[in-house]
């Protein structure tokens, strides 16, 4: 169960990533609109967007409420994508709405009509799954933009939120921060309140423009100071106060600057949606929630945490990052020179070439000159050959050249008791090979909870 289904679904990739909302309000019209009677929140952004559905499924889960979070895209398995309670949907779930969907989209096709593309039946069966499990609300993070984006379907969400606004996606969104901003300013909806942490002020006037068009009231917390009280590789600490209330000493288990910052967009939405009286939070249990909260792929060690927190030591720590655009590699660099400043480190990368593969090469090379070059699983890749020369021209010679993600790991760890640190990093295809080649290969990592239910594809 659950695999087949999922091959129906793919092969509706063939029609692309279509953007408007015609096919998928015709699909939803025929299942009935699922997606009605549902409390939503929307997040969009180009960088920290999981991060802050993480955040903000982590401390309403531990608040009491039932939450729904649909992700995109997923990291190790299909199933990831579309999550219940803490969850993920089973194969038996998917199997019964999934087949619902395409059967509604291809009777759409005898019909005459325009096929809906993956994502919309991916779309509709994530509303068909939480019409009958009833969340308390539901958490969504945009695939790609925003207004033309397959979640932005639904009508009066409880809140709208931004993260970041740089370059990724130039080709469908536009070659301009502004032009970008305009699209995912597209979820703003007549009267619900938004929360922007864009910093740039071009976009960030778009947002507030659009805001004010919509007669939705614009929290703009991008200019609120956030304090890292201490960190380490696992963990930190966060401080800041938003409109009057004091969130002191927060321990969260995601590391670097920009996940503080995502922690005050994910709490700066609860502050808003607890003053409008929509949410009741208790402070303890959300501080509990949110330090239970990972987002899987970004900064994440997977070996040597436990090491760490026991012993303060390098094991070697072995950290997935999927820095795959110009702002996390940054985001990453930026991590990594101040965790791991003087610490000997192995970079293990593979990139998309539709990707801005240069600049965040730049970065990486400013990480560290032991790199091991490997390709994504993807037909976009960058092939290994190509990485190989750019990094040569960079003065770099890799310490080895691969093909596949586990070929890549197999030369990570035939040397990786040389250094202190091991980054695999780059296209979220590699990263996702790796976790589950390391997850399912008895090294060790005991803190990666199983998912029960599942195919991994």
């Amino acid at each position: 169960m659950g695999k087949n289904i999922i091959e129906r679904i793919h092969g509706f990739d063939r029609f692309g990533s279509i953007l408007g909302m015609e096919r998928l309000e015709e699909l939803l019209r025929r299942l009935g609109d699922p997606q009605k009677g549902m409390r939503y929140i929307h997040v969009a952004g180009t960088n920290g967007k999981g991060s802050v559905c993480k955040f903000l499924e982590s401390g309403l889960a531990a608040c009491g409420y039932k939450v729904g979070l649909y992700i995109s895209p997923y990291i190790e398995v299909f199933n990831e994508r579309i999550q219940y309670d803490g969850r993920y949907i089973t194969d038996k779930e998917l199997d019964r709405y999934g087949w619902q969907a395409v059967r509604a989209a291809e009777d759409m096709v005898a019909d005459g009509l325009v096929s809906p593309t993956e994502f919309e039946v991916v779309m509709a069966i994530t509303f068909l799954f939480y019409r009958d499990v009833k969340p308390d609300i539901v958490i969504l993070e945009c695939g790609m933009g925003g207004e033309g984006d397959a979640t932005n379907i639904i009508r009066d969400p409880l809140a709208c939120v931004f993260t970041t606004v740089s370059y990724d996606h130039m080709q469908v969104l536009g070659d301009t921060l502004e032009k970008i901003a305009a699209t995912k300013a597209g979820i703003i909806k007549d009267g619900a309140p938004v929360i922007s942490n864009v910093k740039d002020h071009g976009p960030a006037a778009v947002i507030a423009r659009t805001a004010y068009q919509k007669g939705s009231r614009l929290y703009d917390v991008s200019k609120i100071r956030v304090s890292v009280d201490w960190e380490s590789p696992v963990c930190q600490q966060i401080s800041t106060q938003l409109m009057e209330t004091d969130y002191s000493e927060i321990e969260i288990s995601m590391t670097g600057k920009h996940q503080a910052e995502n922690l005050k967009t994910a709490l700066a939405c609860i502050e808003v949606l607890r003053r409008n009286r929509q949410i009741r939070v208790e402070r303890s249990k959300l501080y509990e929630g949110l330090k239970k909260a990972i987002q899987p792929g970004r900064f994440e060690v997977v070996l040597g945490r436990e090491e760490w927190e026991n012993e303060g030591r390098f094991a070697p720590m072995v950290i997935l990052d999927g820095a795959h655009n110009e702002a996390g590699a940054e985001a990453l660099r930026e991590t990594m020179d101040r965790l791991f400043e003087g610490r000997k480190i192995l970079l293990v990368t593979g990139i998309l070439a539709d990707k801005e593969v240069d600049v965040i090469l730049d970065h990486f090379v400013r990480i560290t000159d032991h790199i091991i070059v490997t390709e994504p699983e993807s037909p976009r890749k960058l092939s290994a050959d190509q990485m190989a020369d750019k990094l040569k021209r960079r003065g770099i010679h890799p310490v080895a050249v691969t093909e596949t993600a586990e070929a890549g790991l197999e030369a990570a760890k035939s040397v990786w008791n040389e250094y202190e640190a091991v980054l695999f990093a780059g296209s979220l295809y590699l990263i996702g090979a790796v976790r589950r080649l390391i997850r399912n290969g008895a090294e060790g990592n005991k803190t990666a909870e199983k998912k029960e239910n599942i195919t991994v594809l």
